[in-house]
């Protein structure tokens, strides 16, 4: 008996494919020509365009070159690093980068691209992909066409075609020095509010984590409110300035609460700390800091879920701490703010719904809150928020306060 004999084996065994299930295999030179001659037969008709895109898609292997197809739809032709065009290869003059610089012809160009994609599903992340490699190349490419693919691209991101994380790629510490992000944004951000709004600019930034990181489009040096403010509104960009300044001070509050809450945990005494000196440091008014001084105060404690408890660890809680309210309410609207901002907290904590009067008291007694204030506050200045609970348990107190009130004025008419 013959052992050696091979056994049978499928290696160079060729199958037959169903005629519609073949595609041509094509290397990159064939597909860039394939893709070039159609350009070069539509030319500027970007709806012919649009038409022999979504027809190449059937017959081209789209998935495999989607980068050299978005290379030669934006610069025409395949593009080298650092966004030069490769000599070798044939290109066409009917892309992105020859087209008109308004924002007309990019919204044109926007669709040929949403038609693509919406056809070819699969391309979605290549496009993506491209549009940050296109950014990393920026200084590659002349003026006119870094203009053109900005508004390009601020459309693209107010149609949701694609993620506002591709911004990233404008952070790059040589795009920023030179202020090529900085002027690119510009073009950007207009193109993007034109389409949209700036709550729809907003909505994208803070999904992605950017909404506090655009002063990072300017180097170190001038990575300041000020100056972003200047740069955006002198370009008549008011309202992303004014997002960004908003931002900043939501940035600065959030550390300023952490920082306070570390001090607490430390058991760092209060009794030195400096107002003025704090708010000039954190860019913020007296009423934006007593709000954050009273969150920081109130988060910092485990509270008793048993209503008849709560108030007695409250009270202790901020006597303790009275001192640093006291620090941030040398103004009447401050001490306003700090009543209804105590309103609320009552009020969207169950427990201490009974705790109102009794706190008010204790910061009363403290020096924290005059009585002009809390007169204010009872007449005209609460919320609705629990409104008549609170103004009911406040009421005997108040009439006491007109009462002395009264008396004293008496008292100062008769040593009159």
């Amino acid at each position: 008996m013959n052992w050696h004999i091979q056994k049978p084996t499928l290696t160079g065994q060729r199958f037959k494919t169903r005629k519609r299930d073949e595609k041509k295999v094509f290397d990159p030179t064939q597909f860039q020509e394939t893709i070039v001659q159609g350009l070069n037969q539509t030319g500027s008709d970007l709806d012919a365009v649009a038409k022999f895109l979504d027809a190449s898609g059937a017959k081209l292997d789209y998935r495999r070159y989607a980068e050299t197809l978005f290379d030669i739809l934006v610069a025409g032709g395949m593009l080298a690093p650092g966004g030069t065009l490769s000599d070798d290869l044939t290109r066409t003059e009917f892309c992105l980068f020859t087209a008109q610089e308004d924002l007309e012809t990019m919204q044109a160009y926007a669709q040929v691209f949403n038609k693509l994609i919406r056809r070819y599903k699969y391309l979605e992340k290549g496009f993506e992909e491209e549009i940050k490699k296109l950014l990393l190349f920026l200084k590659g490419f002349t003026e006119s066409e870094r203009n053109k693919l900005a508004m390009l691209t601020g459309i693209l991101l107010a149609n949701g075609n694609i993620s506002a994380s591709i911004l990233n790629s404008l952070y790059n510490e040589n795009l920023v020095k030179e202020g090529v992000s900085a002027a690119f944004a510009v073009k950007l951000f207009k193109s993007w509010i034109h389409e949209k709004d700036i709550n729809s600019v907003a909505g994208s930034l803070r999904k992605v984590g950017m909404d506090n990181r655009l002063l990072e489009l300017f180097p170190a040096n001038k990575r300041s409110c000020e100056h972003f403010s200047k740069y955006f509104t002198d370009a008549g960009l008011k309202e992303l300035s004014d997002f960004a300044r908003n931002q900043q001070a939501i940035g600065s509050r959030k550390e300023l609460q952490k920082e306070l809450q570390e001090q607490m945990e430390r058991g760092d005494a209060f009794k030195d700390v400096s107002p003025k000196e704090e708010m000039k440091k954190n860019n913020i008014s007296e009423q934006t800091m007593i709000g954050i001084v009273w969150t920081s105060v109130m988060s910092y404690v485990e509270w008793n879920k048993k209503e008849e408890l709560v108030t007695e660890q409250a009270i202790k809680h901020l006597k303790q701490y009275s001192p640093l309210l006291k620090a941030f309410t040398s103004q009447g609207a401050s001490e306003i703010l700090l009543l209804v901002k105590m309103q609320e907290y009552c009020y969207d904590n169950i427990h201490f719904m009974n705790s109102f009067q009794k706190i008010v008291v204790l910061l009363y007694k403290a020096d924290v809150l005059s009585e002009e204030a809390i007169l204010k506050w009872y007449t005209e200045a609460h919320v609705a928020k629990g409104r008549s609970v609170f103004l009911e348990q406040m009421k005997k107190f108040v009439e006491w306060l007109k009462n002395a009130e009264e008396e004293s004025e008496s008292e100062e008419e008769e040593a009159d």
